[in-house]
């Protein structure tokens, strides 16, 4: 039997909007991104053990991604009473309230658009995606995890910063970069660059790698 593909946005895309029922009303996307950073993730289902640690660690993050104008917003092939029920149970049982938005994407929409259904690994289950969407709308970074490995919130949080800290000093980052650590210069284009280089104050390994401290 041939097995559908669904098409995913790449790096640099522009976000594909859509409306979408979720646990705070009626959303529609593009409004949602607008003049925020957005971390869109889907889980595979309601009331399942790994899927309800990953939304609390989202839910216990949320102060950290707010101070970083980071919005979330989460997503499962599930119906928005189902949403509900969950939400509350785990803030009954635990205290940690998903006081974020989740879209109810019971006709798979939302999921297809995203690319967010693997079939070998289910057709009736979005796998762990997460996209990060600068305030733009433009698609600047996309991690897949299958269904039964949960995502490193370390690494969501680190690569945002990355990202952001990139975009505001138009500078790379190195491997296991974290902030506070040094950046990487982009490599000069012009001999009369490569000159500056030699005599500026950077940490070289190399003329194309270079590395200095940000104040």
């Amino acid at each position: 039997m041939e097995q559908a593909i669904y098409s995913m946005p790449r790096i640099g895309d522009k976000a594909p909007d859509f409306e979408a029922i979720t646990t705070i009303g009626p959303v529609k996307f593009s409004e949602y991104n607008k003049g925020s950073w957005v971390i869109l993730f889907s889980h595979p289902a309601d009331f399942t053990p790994v899927c309800t640690t990953e939304m609390s660690g989202f839910a216990n993050e949320l102060d950290f991604f707010q101070q970083h104008q980071t919005k979330l917003m989460g997503l499962s092939i599930d119906s928005i009473h189902s949403h509900i029920a969950w939400v509350n149970a785990v803030q009954e049982k635990t205290g940690v309230l998903f006081d974020f938005p989740i879209i109810a994407d019971i006709d798979m929409k939302v999921s297809k658009l995203y690319g967010m259904l693997q079939p070998g690994e289910s057709e009736t289950a979005a796998v762990r995606a997460v996209f990060i969407i600068d305030p733009m709308g433009k698609v600047r970074l996309i991690m897949y995890y299958p269904l039964n490995v949960g995502r490193n919130m370390d690494e969501i949080k680190r690569t945002l910063l990355a990202l952001q800290t990139s975009d505001l000093h138009k500078v790379a980052l190195p491997l296991n970069w974290v902030p506070g650590e040094k950046v990487i210069v982009p490599a000069p284009k012009t001999l009369e660059g490569l000159a500056e280089r030699k005599k500026s104050n950077l940490e070289m390994v190399d003329w194309y790698l270079a590395k200095k401290q940000l104040s």
